[in-house]
């Protein structure tokens, strides 16, 4: 009932602000390619912490 007071988790909100990254880098490419690599970079950037951060979980399961 009182999901707006949960904290969002921050795994997935990094996968999600990183398929907004790729969706608006794959618009952009059509007409600015640079600025599609600086985007996709980006989203880059972030499967590097959502990596880390599951790597972080399956470390404190062992």
């Amino acid at each position: 009932m009182f999901n707006f007071f949960k904290k969002k988790d921050k795994l997935k909100s990094l996968q999600k602000k990183k398929e907004k990254l790729l969706e608006k880098a794959f618009k952009i490419s059509h007409s600015n390619r640079k600025e599609a690599d600086l985007l996709t970079s980006k989203a880059e950037e972030i499967q590097k912490e959502i990596d880390n951060l599951i790597n972080e979980k399956l470390d404190l399961k062992i």
